[in-house]
């Protein structure tokens, strides 16, 4: 098996084969051309570079402040810290929350290893529960049975681009005195619509929530970066301080804390590209449109499910692929199938939280996630990004079909 998923890892991102396309007038196919977006913003990143570059304030300064102001802005939440990444900007926020050793953070097994590890990096324990296989999101009944007395928070993840159901997660922890931390990695700029007619931008729902900017998020800088959103003051202002060794001013270090900072070269190009993020957004939901559109009454596969209650920006494009008992077979081959015909593919992702070896000793092996197994098992993400055209998706849904139906 082990073999086998390095095979499937080098049909993925082999770039030999991502390159070549049989049709020489197509432009190749990548899960995520960020070449192609750069350069219809190159002279505006390379400018605002090499401003910083002049300035020489790489660390904080105006491109960072500016940033900070405008994603608060854009997501309608009163603070949003800087960070290094999207993982420091979780384990950040659970060392704002005080929470201790052996405190219990109830957490979807189907998700980036991201947001569990933080939990075991700070001695804390994760709770792994199923996800809805509609949404891809934490299951809401399961979140009520898994809480006890230890609970001390929920982690919905808004997987693939497609919100959890916030308004219900919020009342469970409402009901429970639970902090509500959102893994918003993989959707910033998705809009969940609540019951009243409201709306807000995922992120800005729960106690806190966390973002990434890594190069093939949909607003994604050139490097590492990240982000913690909250609209509590208090917080914030503990939020900042665990950001940055702790300080409460230069040199006074009050609580732990550690060093995490957006420079500002990454903000300068966040800068330019927030603006551009619901047009990009409008790309990715155009592509998988056309998928859906090309993929329509297909028994073997099901195209990503859209909730009523947000707005799907679509970081991955995954389907499910069903064959009976050979669903993992036919699966991966499908994965070496795109691979010969020049188009990669990802498996987001092939072993879940809980069956990981470095939570052996916090008792995952214990869990039967049935859910979560069938999914790895059948999950496939095809290339989405701003810059598909329409020559390319028909080249891809024409192979995925071509396969499916043999």
């Amino acid at each position: 098996m082990h073999r086998k998923r390095q095979r499937l890892f080098f049909y993925s991102f082999n770039p030999y084969l991502c390159s070549r396309l049989k049709n020489a007038n197509m432009k190749p196919i990548h899960m995520v051309d960020l070449k192609q977006q750069y350069l219809k913003i190159k002279e505006e990143v390379d400018a605002a570079i090499a401003g910083v570059l002049d300035s020489t304030a790489f660390i904080g300064g105006p491109q960072v402040n500016d940033f900070s102001k405008s994603l608060a802005n854009y997501l309608g939440v009163k603070h949003v810290i800087p960070c290094a990444n999207g993982t420091d900007a979780l384990q950040i926020a659970m060392m704002a929350l005080e929470l201790q050793p052996g405190d219990e953070i109830i957490t979807p097994s189907f998700t980036y290893v991201a947001t569990t590890e933080v939990i075991a990096l700070l001695r804390l324990k994760p709770v792994f529960v199923e996800v809805n296989p509609q949404t891809f999101c934490v299951d809401l009944e399961v979140i009520r049975k898994a809480i006890t007395p230890k609970t001390k928070a929920i982690v919905p993840v808004h997987l693939y681009g497609h919100a959890a159901e916030m308004e219900e997660i919020m009342a469970i922890a409402k009901e429970h005195n639970l902090f509500v931390i959102e893994d918003n990695a993989q959707a910033i700029g998705s809009d969940y619509h609540f019951k009243d007619g409201t709306k807000q931008k995922t992120g800005s729902i729960g106690t806190i929530g966390c973002i990434s900017f890594f190069p093939s998020k949909n607003l994604g800088c050139y490097g590492d970066g990240g982000a913690i959103c909250t609209n509590d003051d208090d917080l914030a202002i503990k939020l900042k301080m665990i950001a940055n060794h702790g300080q409460s001013k230069r040199y006074y270090h009050d609580i732990v804390g550690c060093n995490s900072r957006l420079d500002a070269l990454q903000a300068a190009i966040l800068n330019i590209k927030l603006p551009l993020l619901d047009s990009y957004i409008d790309a990715r939901i155009k592509a998988a449109d056309f998928y859906d559109k090309a993929f329509a009454g297909n028994k073997k596969i099901t195209t990503p499910f859209r909730a009523e209650y947000c707005k799907h920006v679509f970081h991955q494009y995954t389907i499910i692929l069903e064959d009976g008992e050979n669903s993992e077979n036919f699966r991966d081959g499908l994965v070496a199938f795109l691979a010969e015909n020049n188009i990669p593919s990802m498996i987001y992702y092939p072993v879940p939280a809980h069956k990981q070896k470095m939570f052996a000793a916090f008792g995952g092996g214990d869990y039967d996630l049935e859910k979560t197994d069938w999914l790895t098992h059948r999950v496939i993400s095809l290339p989405i990004h701003t810059e598909l055209d329409e020559e390319q998706q028909n080249y891809i849904a024409k192979k995925v079909l071509d396969y499916v139906n043999k």
